[in-house]
């Protein structure tokens, strides 16, 4: 099923359902802030756009674009500081007989120092100290410790991007994050959300053969790229 709204899903989310609470927008850019997570959307990647993104991103401040091609122009306001080819990824299976396994527990306010941790070991991507509020956050914990979670943040409208999910490197090799995507399928199968996306390193082909079994294909690919305010 085509949906075009995928081909610019940051700028969606926060020109729909996800701006008021937790964006801020400045004419043809958008961001969310930055508390909440380190992404960016354009309503066309055009020099205007950008000029627009740098009225709102501060010196220092970092914040990532999905883009279609390479960045090949900023205005003096921002650099460059990092990127990676991104593989974006939606859900065509059947998640009916997904279900919640025993073990995982749902993260709130009181797990956010561990998050954060957790986030800062593995890298899954920009996470900020409010990511948690963009949508159920499940984890999974040993000997009291949280050593895996798979989270949501963008929306749109009848879609949910399923991120964050990253495992402790200790304790790879368990299938801890199959579980976690399975739940989250589960979870959004329930709330008649059953198709959504992703997006993850095209270099990393562990993630992606994982993601493939649970019945997400490629839809498309993304240059990301960090851009920091000066």
């Amino acid at each position: 099923m085509l949906d075009d709204r995928l081909d610019n899903p940051i700028w969606t989310a926060l020109t729909t359902v996800q701006g008021e609470r937790f964006g801020e927008l400045a004419r043809d850019a958008a961001r969310f802030l930055p508390e909440v997570t380190g992404l960016a959307g354009l309503r066309v990647h055009e020099h205007g756009a950008l000029e627009s993104l740098a009225r709102l991103v501060k010196p220092g401040e970092r914040t990532g674009l999905f883009l279609d091609e390479a960045l090949t122009w900023l205005p003096a306001g921002l650099a460059r500081v990092d990127g990676a080819p991104l593989a974006q990824m939606v859900y065509d299976g059947d998640a009916s007989a997904a279900r919640i396994a025993d073990g995982i527990v749902e993260l709130g306010p009181s797990d956010q120092p561990e998050m954060l941790a957790l986030a800062q070991i593995t890298r899954p991507g920009p996470f900020g100290a409010r990511t948690a509020e963009l949508g159920t956050f499940l984890g999974i914990r040993e000997a009291g410790r949280l050593v895996a979670m798979a989270g949501q943040r963008m929306r749109l409208a009848d879609r949910v991007e399923i991120s964050a999910v990253c495992t402790d490197p200790a304790h790879l090799g368990k299938g801890l994050a199959a579980r976690l995507m399975t739940a989250q399928l589960a979870l959004l199968h329930r709330a008649d959300l059953a198709s959504p996306f992703l997006h993850v390193k095209a270099e990393n082909a562990r993630a992606i053969a994982l993601y493939e079994r649970l019945g997400f294909r490629i839809r498309r690919r993304f240059d990301y790229h960090v851009v920091e305010g000066r």
